[in-house]
């Protein structure tokens, strides 16, 4: 079981009087959390408190939901709205609401994926991001909005689209190349959502007994929106890297013989994936990210 919502991406949302895709991110940050114990995701829930019940948001929010849902692999069984005026404030008057989701998933008991097996020289994949996900949108629209007093309609010729096209890019949905996975006689032994704490999720593994850190050796390309926030901010690495995705939405740490496997069904399903790092013995479990010169311990990243 999984639940969560979509944070203050809803606010963007407003700026822009856009709400088709929000469903899409809600989906994707329930379903492949769920995903993370190895578990197919099966059924969908949605939960919308509003200030009122406006049609023409609802249906947005609704578009966005089947999208999501249909991308996911999930049927949506059920779910509630609630008119609340009094508990919801909006940048827009009467346009104000809340999006939560709760996700399903099954998988059989002795077939969880929790981390136990992971053992020094196991291999970190990374799959690609679509940008902000649904992540770190307060401190996005710290630096962007209010500090540099960008509007949703400036256009960065980095993007090739305006900024507030880029923050409402949905969040990646990994469902069909994971499962796919999974289903093989692969040995994967930890699957992460990289969400808030960036990399730092690695840490997340319950590796038992067996003490070990994760050193990241290379990364993807970095989608521009996260130069752009750095730059506009002036935002140290490791405040980047614990806030955002930084490029990398999705790990799988599988044991070497495995990985290129993994790597190409994730290629197949048209994701960019690449080995990024590995596992090592490490009483102190640390993440270090080599190419930034960043140690990351607890929820927290420093200067190595």
């Amino acid at each position: 079981l999984s639940t969560d919502g979509v944070g203050t991406k809803i606010i963007v949302a407003q700026m822009m009087q856009k709400y088709d895709t929000l469903g899409i991110d809600c989906v994707a940050m329930n379903a492949n959390d769920v995903l993370c114990v190895g578990a197919r995701p099966i059924s969908f829930l949605d939960y919308i408190a509003v200030q009122e019940a406006n049609p023409d948001l609802l249906e947005q929010l609704m578009d966005g939901l089947k999208e999501g849902a249909r991308l996911a692999g999930v049927a949506i069984c059920g779910g509630e709205i609630a008119q609340v005026r009094e508990m919801i404030a909006s940048e827009r008057e009467g346009w104000g609401f809340d999006l939560v989701g709760m996700c399903v998933g099954h998988v059989r008991l002795d077939q969880l994926i929790t981390g136990r097996s992971i053992t020094p020289g196991d291999v970190i994949i990374g799959i690609g991001s679509s940008g902000i996900h649904s992540n770190g949108l307060t401190l996005a629209r710290r630096v962007l909005f209010r500090q540099n007093n960008y509007s949703v309609d400036t256009r960065f010729e980095e993007l090739g689209r305006t900024l507030g096209e880029e923050l409402l890019e949905p969040t990646s949905i990994y469902v069909p190349e994971v499962v796919e996975a999974i289903e093989r006689p692969l040995a994967i032994k930890g699957l992460a959502h990289i969400t808030s704490d960036g990399l730092l999720n690695l840490l997340r593994f319950d590796t038992g007994q067996t003490a070990v850190g994760y050193i990241i050796e290379q990364l993807p390309p970095m989608p521009p929106i996260f130069s752009l926030i750095q730059k506009s901010g002036d935002i140290p690495d490791h405040e980047m890297f614990r806030v955002f995705n930084m490029g990398v939405g999705f790990c799988a740490v599988v044991s070497e013989r495995d990985a290129e496997s993994f790597r190409a069904i994730v290629t197949r399903h048209g994701r960019e994936a690449m080995r990024i790092g590995h596992v090592v013995g490490d009483p102190e479990q640390k993440v270090l990210i080599r190419p930034y010169g960043l140690v990351g311990k607890g929820n927290s990243f420093r200067k190595a």
